[in-house]
């Protein structure tokens, strides 16, 4: 039996950074704010993609509040009640969402000029309100979709906003779950 064997191998090497180079690396391209040499993504990529995400929460919000004052007819007050919640809901996602873009050194792109092709979903108005139900279940159907991709695309290369989208998908998800018990719940 030998002793003291694990004494002479060396130490594993730390995967984690010391902390002289720490220092010393946050020291370098202070004007980037949070965006720091460990940052894996392709950071322009990421804020296009955060500004096409902008663009369709914008477009749902506009859809939503258009819906909650067009709704009408017996079941009308529950569904017009449902279209603001998630109008607000969608608005929270925009902020959160341009504020992203300016961690990451971008700009959030709220003009109106392009927003509907920068959009994943449509602005379709509809006329009743299953046809209004419909088209907001459908643009939260592409949203879910849409941020599934993005979240897959970021990996591990940007948590941060891998867990700001992956939180969104969540609640884009429960307003589909939503709108498509509204839609079971009316009649022709």
């Amino acid at each position: 039996m030998k002793t003291g064997v694990l004494n002479d191998m060396p130490a594993p090497r730390s995967p984690l950074t010391d902390i002289q180079t720490l220092r010393k690396d946050a020291r370098q391209h202070i004007e980037e704010g949070a965006v720091t040499s460990g940052y894996a993504a392709h950071r322009e990529t990421v804020i296009k993609l955060l500004n096409e995400a902008l663009a369709t929460e914008i477009v749902c919000v506009l859809r939503y509040k258009r819906h909650y004052f067009m709704a009408a007819g017996i079941h009308a007050a529950p569904v017009a009640a449902e279209f603001l919640e998630h109008a607000n809901e969608e608005m929270l996602h925009a902020d959160r969402i341009a504020e992203r873009i300016v961690q990451l050194r971008g700009e959030p792109n709220f003009s109106p000029d392009g927003l509907a092709a920068r959009s994943h979903a449509q602005y379709v108005e509809g006329v009743t309100l299953k046809d209004m139900i419909k088209e907001n279940l459908i643009a939260e159907r592409i949203a879910i979709e849409s941020y599934r991709e993005m979240v897959g695309y970021l990996a591990e290369q940007d948590p941060t906003t891998r867990r700001l989208l992956e939180e969104i998908l969540a609640s884009e998800e429960e307003h589909a779950e939503d709108l498509s018990s509204l839609l079971d719940g009316l009649t022709d």
